[in-house]
């Protein structure tokens, strides 16, 4: 039966399934009696749609609070075990893979270094496909319970109807690269489990704005510093949040190369790879055979050494101009989209922290307007260096709510993943 609005009973239903199950989940342990005025459902639906979700196994009890002068109350939560998620960072140094429960608590992780930033296709899907065997098998956890894999890689997504997600990632050396496809081929997976491939910024983005420093936020800038750099811009109008190519702005006219292949990108100045590039170049000294974070890690100990020693002024002086850079490239975001908030997040934006955060602010103020700059607050994420595979993990999380707490079905092709719909109505409190 379809209503006046083209609804049918069967999407109502769902909407109410979703309605509680996101309320419990975001706010919970709560009452029946409460989840009425919070949902905007009558008790009557209350007490149906919380009857089918315990049904389900996806709600349990949890405890009882006094009532004014009736019988306590029994408190609802979701119960963890109900779903998993698997979330994978593509990152610059590592392929991480990690499994959580429904309510996102991590209960395996498998890590892959990457060998001299190789990006290799063949390589990195067979990361992917080793890292989920190999979590599932920690948890001993059987693949048809899985609700979905996210997956957080560098660069342009885009979703076709007969290759699903497509990889545009200029700066690691991949050109349409049908991902979704190539780990379709061989999965470990069933079909009823789907991938669901963003861009990196954009799950950090989404990881922060549910649960960390943006949450509460309608208008928000996260940033991804790592190697390079990324943004994810959320407003009112983009609540499911969009990767902008902040890092390709361009900073100075025939600047330094850019590893996508332009001149005088932000990337080339402020990320990571650009830092350490530049400090060596003016005489400073790396450690050899590590990774890019043990470099960062001694770049901050010359530039900021312990015990009153002598600092390293080249260091120093490398930072302190990277620092002005990214300001720079944050006033740019604070013109152009007046957010409220700024997060930093990503490996390097959180190992430089307080030690970089004081002059980037400083930058960001001098370089922006005065008005939008005065209403901007600028922090670094609250999430850590997993941020992004729990935003990867929320993917299938959001499909899982859109669906009313329904498991996957078989994917169909289509330029609009249902995941997206869950994204773009789900509102954080």
């Amino acid at each position: 039966m379809t209503g006046r609005n083209g609804r049918t009973v069967r999407d109502l239903r769902r909407a109410n399934r979703t309605a509680v199950l996101q309320r419990l989940y975001f706010d919970g342990p709560l009452s029946r009696f409460e989840l009425g005025p919070v949902t905007g459902l009558s008790s009557g639906s209350v007490s149906n749609v919380v009857a089918d979700l315990v049904a389900d196994g996806l709600l349990e009890e949890a405890g009882s609070v006094d009532s004014d002068g009736g019988r306590p109350r029994t408190l609802l939560r979701v119960a963890p075990a109900s779903g998993h998620m698997i979330g994978v960072d593509v990152g610059e140094t590592r392929v991480r893979v990690e499994l959580f429960d429904l309510t996102l608590t991590e209960l395996a992780r498998a890590e892959r270094p990457l060998q001299q930033r190789r990006y290799e296709v063949d390589g990195i899907v067979g990361h992917i496909r080793d890292g989920v065997a190999e979590v599932l098998a920690a948890a001993d956890l059987s693949p048809e319970r899985l609700l979905g894999v996210g997956i957080g890689v560098p660069g342009i997504v885009e979703r076709t109807p007969d290759r699903g997600a497509v990889v545009h990632g200029q700066t690691i050396g991949w050109d349409a690269v049908p991902l979704e496809e190539l780990l379709r081929r061989g999965s470990p997976l069933p079909d009823t489990v789907p991938y669901f491939i963003d861009n990196g910024a954009k799950t950090l983005g989404q990881a922060e704005m549910w649960f960390g420093g943006g949450r509460g936020a309608g208008n928000a800038c996260v940033v991804l510093f790592g190697s390079g750099v990324g943004a994810c811009l959320v407003t009112p109008d983009v609540e499911h949040g969009r990767a902008v190519e902040w890092g390709h702005l361009t900073v100075r006219v025939r600047g330094r190369r850019c590893r996508c292949g332009a001149l005088g990108c932000l990337e080339a100045y402020a990320g990571a790879e650009a830092l350490l590039d530049r400090w060596r170049e003016e005489g400073g000294r790396p450690p050899e055979g590590g990774d890019e974070e043990s470099a960062l890690t001694a770049m901050l100990a010359a530039a900021y050494p312990a015990d009153g020693d002598t600092a390293d002024p080249v260091a120093l002086a490398v930072l302190e101009e990277t620092a002005e850079y990214l300001g720079a490239g944050l006033s740019d975001l604070i013109n152009l989209f007046q957010p409220e908030r700024i997060l930093i997040g990503g490996w390097a934006g959180l190992q430089l922290g307080t030690r970089f955060l004081p002059a980037v602010r400083r930058h960001a103020t001098a370089y922006a307007l005065r008005h939008p700059a005065q209403k901007v607050t600028v922090e670094l994420g609250r999430l850590g260096p997993d941020a992004v595979t729990v935003g990867a993990a929320i993917l299938p999380l959001a499909d899982f709510f859109a669906r009313g707490g329904r498991r996957p079905e078989p994917l169909p092709s289509g330029p609009e993943p249902a995941w997206r719909t869950a994204l773009e109505e789900r509102t954080p409190h």
